[in-house]
């Protein structure tokens, strides 16, 4: 179980993130701290921590980084309240210094958990866009809190993680972990909105926004936070000149995009008491073609003709659901998904063996 070998700093997540949520407004605080309730798979910081565990010692910097981490207080500034106590919304006590030794740097630690903030906030966010009544096999925050709560309760979240990012000290990892902000809104618009597809290369126009779609609301953020963990681990170069940033980012990338190719086909393989939300082709009737529906597409022409209507018509989102079970599509995106795992563990192999790995 990999995640064995980051117990340690996994069992600090969710206290040290609660932390860092603390709100003098009752209301806030038990909405932006509603997800973490729930036990989650914690998949993204669960990247960055493995990351960074599997790579640090690869930068002739990383033993400065290393002492540094090491030293009484290295947490201080990092722990600080992020606002001055007399301020309504500042209840956050100083975290509890890590106690074993910082083979994966406070900073590093710091930031998988900024990744869980950020990735919680895209939920309460997306929950208000689907009118998603479920999460986790339970009310949805805005089933539990209204609309209006749960938007300003991602946008705290985001200001926290922002704030909490900032003190990280690397101006690349702010640009980096502030892009993948920018990236899950225009992710979720390109869901929204997809652009008007030209008949003649209607399929080819909806798989290349589907994959780009893919990669701004899901990989983008397993990339981003895997490439930051190693920048803050001081980087490094294998054989070859290869940057060890880009091999992580690789990783990610392509875990990222197997992980929505596979969540996408369980919507029509798996139900909904499993997977904790809507199932049994919930996307559909959002109005979303997704890896399935776009194979079906290929092998059944009139799918095209749902997909253009958005499932929109009488009997359509019925129809749908039987030609993509009639079809290779399941399969097929399951192969996909596959291809993108393989990738992901090529880039790993290009790492020194460890547990990590």
């Amino acid at each position: 179980d990999p995640r064995q070998i980051v117990h340690r700093e996994l069992a600090l997540l969710r206290t040290n993130i609660t932390a860092l949520l603390g709100s003098g407004h009752p209301s806030l605080d038990t909405v932006a701290k509603y997800y973490f309730q729930a036990e989650g798979k914690h998949v993204r910081p669960l990247v960055v921590l493995l990351m960074a565990q599997a790579t640090n010692g690869l930068s002739p910097d990383f033993p400065r980084l290393k002492w540094l981490g090491e030293q009484p207080n290295a947490e201080r500034d990092m722990d600080d309240p992020l606002t001055a106590n007399d301020v309504l919304n500042d209840h956050n006590p100083h975290m509890p210094d890590a106690p074993y030794p910082p083979y994966i740097l406070p900073t590093q630690r710091r930031l998988a958990e900024i990744t869980e903030m950020i990735h919680v906030a895209s939920l309460l966010h997306d929950d208000v866009v689907d009118s998603s009544p479920v999460r986790r096999n339970a009310p949805s925050a805005p089933a539990a809190f209204g609309n209006k709560l749960s938007v300003l309760g991602g946008d705290f979240l985001l200001g926290r993680a922002s704030a909490a990012l900032a003190r990280l000290g690397s101006l690349e990892v702010v640009e980096l972990l502030a892009t993948v902000i920018s990236n899950l809104v225009e992710g979720e618009i390109m869901q929204m909105r997809p652009l008007a597809l030209t008949p003649t290369t209607a399929l080819a126009q909806a798989w290349h926004q589907y994959m780009q779609k893919t990669y701004l609301k899901t990989a983008s953020l397993m990339a981003k936070s895997a490439r930051a963990g190693v920048i803050l681990g001081g980087g490094g170069r294998l054989d070859g000149g290869l940057e060890v940033r880009d091999v992580a980012y690789a990783f990610g990338r392509n875990l990222g995009i197997a992980f929505q190719l596979v969540d996408d086909m369980l919507d029509f393989t798996s139900s909904s008491a499993l997977l904790g939300k809507p199932s049994d082709g919930a996307d559909l009737r959002l109005g979303l073609a997704t890896a399935p529906a776009l194979f079906c597409w290929e092998e059944h022409g009139e799918m095209g003709e749902l997909v253009a209507r958005k499932f929109e018509g009488v009997g359509d989102v019925p129809k749908a659901l039987q030609l993509i079970h009639a079809s290779s599509a399941i399969p097929r995106t399951r192969e996909l998904a596959k291809q993108h795992v393989n990738a992901a563990c090529d880039a790993l192999a290009r790492l020194p063996e460890s547990a990590a790995r």
